[in-house]
């Protein structure tokens, strides 16, 4: 299948987004073929019209399309695969990365460690009960290959590692095609990728069997009134224009997420970006107040009658950004501490999607901290002791003007660059 192109008719920035992970699929409802990017979640039929939210099981698992001679059934062996951003907090300051990246999700060495560049190169399609072959059933749980991941990334890192997180992971299962002979052979290219098998060699000791996991959808019919429910393609929270509410997909069909917005009064070409605003216990340091912040972060200004009643929020974007820009943003944000009242609904404006779920903003809670905690020495000997949790979340949307190469939000002097909001999708 040829490489598409994709332009967004709501973006803001006029680039287009290339897709670099195709998934064959086909629609639910009349069995229409469509090509999917990995992120997609919100789906619509060009031939039917009808929408439909993707949901599966734990994770997305996707196999590669086989070239196996005649007679030689596919053996489908797994791999986790990796996507997202580490940030570091060293002595020195926070490091980041952009990782994406597959390894074996059962230990052998009769198979290729990884996939490779196959998950990019080839069009994929999702695991289903009607997909023949055996499947090799993971052995190593995700946490172990992660484990891997960061202690092969870590051995460049400088110094001590104070705390890591990994935000805007997409996590997956991979199964690459191979088949038996006298050589476990790539299924896709009919070579062979071990030496040859022992006459005992058995197939039966790698557990597993035929494909059982089907995609879940979740139709995107406003629980509340009815009315069809709009979004992005890549959207994890949809929007009913009808009764003014946003749902998110969870296990149990669609959940209302509670939103707000800072209100502008301003005559300008806005866009409204999405924050999830989180209040958080913290141990360790005093941070229950605006007050305990501004001592906190050793802020320029001086404490005023009333600020210790004033809770102190943390903020985190709502949607995907490069990871210097994220945690830019993250901080940005929190400092500022927009105080000013807040209206219970959705803007009316412009929104830009919501594609970064809270649980990755509740992962830099503690990254956050570190950013701004001052005197830097402090972040180096308390660190660890440092705990935050998470109470209660608000999804909130700030005013941003547009301008020629950047979104600006006036009162607080924030910028986020156009181009590189858009070239997020691929994140």
């Amino acid at each position: 299948m040829e490489r598409k192109i994709w332009q967004d008719p709501n973006s803001v920035t006029g680039v287009e987004k290339k897709i670099n992970f195709l998934i064959e699929h086909q629609c639910p409802q009349c069995g229409a073929p469509a090509a999917l990017s990995e992120t997609d979640r919100l789906i619509q039929c060009p031939y039917c019209k009808v929408s439909a939210y993707l949901m599966a099981r734990s994770y997305f698992r996707y196999v590669l399309p086989h070239n196996a001679l005649e007679g030689k059934e596919p053996v489908y062996f797994p791999y986790w695969r990796f996507k997202g951003m580490l940030f570091s907090c060293l002595p020195s300051g926070i490091q980041n990365q952009f990782l994406d990246v597959s390894q074996q999700a059962a230990p052998s060495k009769l198979f290729p460690r990884s996939v490779g560049l196959r998950s990019q190169a080839m069009t994929m399609r999702f695991v289903s009960p009607e997909t023949k072959g055996w499947f090799i059933k993971p052995a190593l749980p995700f946490h172990q290959a992660m484990k891997t991941f960061l202690t092969r990334f870590n051995l460049n890192l400088p110094g001590p590692i104070l705390h890591q997180s990994h935000i805007g992971e997409s996590l997956s299962l991979i199964y690459a095609p191979f088949y038996v002979g006298k050589r476990i052979m790539d299924a896709v290219l009919n070579q062979p990728v071990s030496g040859e098998l022992d006459e005992t060699f058995d197939l039966s000791r790698f557990s597993g069997g035929p494909a059982d996991w089907r995609i879940r959808f979740i139709p995107t019919l406003c629980p509340d009134c009815g009315w069809d429910m709009q979004g992005h393609r890549d959207a994890l929270v949809l929007h009913c224009r009808n009764c003014e509410s946003m749902w998110k997909a969870s296990k149990r069909g669609m959940s209302k997420v509670n939103a707000a917005h800072l209100s502008t009064t301003e005559d300008t070409n806005t866009i409204f970006l999405p924050f999830w605003r989180i209040r958080a216990d913290v141990v360790g340091v005093d941070l229950d107040s605006y007050a305990d912040l501004v001592k906190a972060a050793n802020l320029p200004k001086v404490v005023q009658p009333g600020w210790d009643r004033e809770p102190c929020y943390f903020w985190g974007p709502a949607f995907k950004v490069r990871p210097r820009s994220f945690l830019r943003l993250t901080q940005q944000v929190t400092l500022a501490q927009p105080r000013a009242h807040l209206a219970a609904r959705v803007p009316k404006g412009s929104m830009h999607p919501v594609n970064l779920p809270v649980s990755e903003s509740v992962e830099t809670l503690k990254l956050n901290l570190a950013g701004f905690l001052r005197p830097k020495k402090k972040v180096e000997d308390h660190i660890a002791d440092i705990q935050v949790k998470p109470r209660r979340y608000l999804l909130t949307y700030l005013p941003f003007e547009i301008r020629h190469h950047d979104l600006v939000q006036t009162t607080f002097n924030i910028a986020v660059n156009r181009n590189q909001l858009s070239l997020a999708g691929n994140l």
